[in-house]
């Protein structure tokens, strides 16, 4: 059966930064739900920490740790493994893909009653920076025998957005979307073949394919999954309001007041104001602050950009202005966050 067709990767993606004007009352919802998206795509950071591909014979089992500020994600590429979360198993096959967005602590195993070793604490041969071959000496074995796996753990940002990752669900399963996004299936495919062939430079290509994948997954969340948790999506979800949020996030350091908010809307500065706080919890002021901090944050640590670079960007007057705003806000100097 023919598989449905990759999108042309030299279709360049839609650019909201490139929107001269905002778009119209009128439009279709989808439009803008499309815009924030596109928002919150930009801004995410997939960075790789360590990736590590897998040969592996029953019986096994894998603890991981994950730091909460990081991601998980795991994909097997032939077999099949338990992913087992506190009291709950959950079994994956070959071909299928699970993003943890706030990592925490997790087992792969072949069977439910395998005792789990600690990851780090299994010899792994390096294959080049942050990526690593663990083999128990299933490769040795006829083709078709053993488990394949692929793990990567990436620093997850997104950037002002960085609240939605608490609102995601502790497993994001690439399965619920082959049907809505069939563009994805042959990414895994590719991925299959790469941790399965050995092929040169099989490394890199691995590690790209599962950044993608893993954005793929979010986006689709975003777009399909996440009506349940209202608030912040909510708001993002309603047109008038949620473009209010999207121009926010565009231009960060425009000195925004009320009106001006309340003005992107069409609405009155009380209706407004209400209708902002009831729905995200916090006055539009200071969610305006909140979202600053967090890029600051980034930029200092990720982009290195100098403290007057970033005081200009978010729309202080000065340094010292923004430093005093950041120490308020994050209960540290601009110095203190970018060493981590």
């Amino acid at each position: 059966m023919p598989q449905p067709a990759a999108p042309d990767p030299r279709t360049p993606s839609p650019d909201i930064r490139a929107t001269d004007t905002p778009p119209s009352v009128g439009q279709l919802p989808h439009e803008e739900s499309s815009e924030w998206i596109n928002t919150l795509l930009l801004g995410m950071r997939l960075s790789g920490l360590n990736y590590r591909r897998m040969q592996m014979r029953a019986p096994f089992g894998i603890a991981f740790d994950t730091d909460a500020l990081c991601a998980q994600f795991h994909f097997i590429a032939q077999g099949s493994a338990i992913l087992r979360i506190g009291d709950e198993d959950q079994r994956l096959e070959s071909g299928d893909a699970v993003l943890l967005p706030r990592g925490g602590y997790h087992c792969l195993l072949s069977s439910p009653g395998v005792e789990s070793r600690d990851i780090e604490q299994i010899d792994a041969i390096p294959l080049c920076d942050s990526f690593s071959c663990i083999d128990d000496g299933s490769s040795r074995f006829e083709q078709g025998q053993g488990v394949r796996l692929f793990s990567g753990c990436m620093r997850f940002d997104l950037g002002g957005m960085q609240p939605l990752i608490s609102m995601m669900p502790a497993v994001m399963h690439v399965g619920t979307l082959l049907s809505r996004y069939p563009e994805m299936l042959p990414m895994l495919e590719a991925m299959e073949r790469e941790a399965c062939l050995n092929r040169a430079g099989a490394a890199g290509i691995l590690s790209r394919l599962a950044d993608v994948v893993a954005a793929s997954i979010v986006r689709g969340w975003v777009e399909c999954g996440c009506r349940e948790i209202g608030g912040w999506v909510e708001a993002l979800r309603d047109p008038r309001l949620g473009r209010v949020i999207v121009a926010v996030h565009r231009e960060p350091g425009r000195q925004w007041s009320v009106a001006d908010m309340a003005s992107e809307m069409g609405s009155s500065r009380s209706a407004f104001a209400a209708r902002f706080r009831s729905t995200l919890g916090v006055s539009p002021l200071d969610y305006v602050t909140q979202l600053r901090m967090r890029l600051a944050t980034q930029w200092l640590r990720e982009k290195r950009l100098s403290i007057d670079q970033i005081a200009w960007q978010l729309g202080y007057g000065s340094q010292a202005a923004f430093s005093r705003a950041f120490k308020r806000a994050t209960g540290q100097t601009p110095g203190e966050a970018r060493v981590g």
